[in-house]
């Protein structure tokens, strides 16, 4: 499934204390669902508003104990108010929220036990953020109709939830297309060799995809303090399976995608790195002198 349409949309976002941080609740043009996101210190204060009694699939989200990042939990409920007062008292990872209903108040039971069971199996899949769920649930039977309307509803979703900066579900990236008239040159790939590895990736909106087979740096030098979130990053993509170990280096076991070139050459090379001046073309050429070269034309 693809995390985003690539289709133009209108999304409008209401403040609704006048706080930007606060309460904000967003709908998309054409669409009968509804978003609500705000941190955890307003849930007291905001519960009783109308849509917290609705049937919706919710979002907890909130930093990592032994790590930089985030944790994201998962859930559903046939009404949104009691499942987050619960999470209120028995979680304490969270510190913002975001749910979905239904404006029209058709979505049942099923309907968001569904969308739970698809969001948790494209977080997986995505391997962004690690899962506080302790299982993965299973979708629940649905009629034809029903499960292509959920369909809609979850892409919709999924096209929302990045503007609220939850890219939990974002998978990598298609890589470029290879033109016909070329057929044995890659397109548009850049390549890192260093210290007996070597990776390929391409620049996307997302930032710099790292194609699946790369390989990565085994054994982590002096990292200054300063770059201690690289050996972080490290430590999470192994967890969550995205790095493997193969003898002597660790191997990207899917597409994966980073903030930006620079971001994912320290990765790779377990040390801080400048992306443009690592990153080259099958020509050679470092993608700073490529840049360089796009301001001059």
């Amino acid at each position: 499934m693809r995390t985003t349409t690539g289709v133009p949309f209108t999304l409008r976002i209401f403040v609704a204390g006048g706080d930007p941080e606060g309460l904000r609740i967003v709908e998309r043009s054409n669409w009968v669902g509804k978003a609500l996101m705000f941190p955890r210190l307003l849930l007291q204060s905001i519960k009783q508003r109308s849509e917290f009694g609705q049937a919706g699939v919710y979002l907890l989200l909130g930093p990592r104990e032994d790590a930089d990042g985030d944790l994201l939990y998962i859930g559903e409920g046939d009404m949104i108010k009691p499942r987050l007062e619960s999470h209120y008292s028995n979680k304490d990872f969270w510190d913002r929220a975001v749910f979905f209903v239904d404006t029209s108040g058709q979505l049942n039971k099923a309907h968001v036990q569904f969308l739970e069971a698809r969001l948790i199996q494209l977080a997986r899949s995505a391997k962004r953020i690690p899962l506080e769920n302790g299982n993965v649930p299973q979708e629940p039977s649905l009629s034809e109709f029903d499960r292509a309307d959920m369909e809609v509803f979850l892409q919709n979703m999924l096209d929302i939830l990045p503007v609220l900066g939850v890219n939990a579900f974002e998978q990598a990236p298609q890589r470029p297309v290879q033109n016909p008239a070329t057929p044995t040159a890659e397109p548009d790939l850049f390549y890192l060799r260093a210290k007996g590895i070597e990776a390929r990736g391409f620049e996307s909106s997302q930032g710099f995809t790292v194609l699946a087979g790369s390989q990565a740096v085994l054994t982590e030098g002096g990292l200054a303090n300063y770059a201690h979130w690289i050996s972080q990053e490290r430590q999470k993509m192994q967890e969550l399976g995205v790095l493997v170990q193969e003898s002597s280096y660790l191997r990207f076991t899917q597409d994966y995608s980073f903030r930006a070139p620079s971001t994912a050459a320290a990765a790779i090379l377990a040390r801080g790195a400048s992306g443009p001046r690592e990153w080259m073309d099958s020509q050679g050429r470092t993608m700073k002198e490529l840049r360089e070269l796009a301001l001059q034309r």
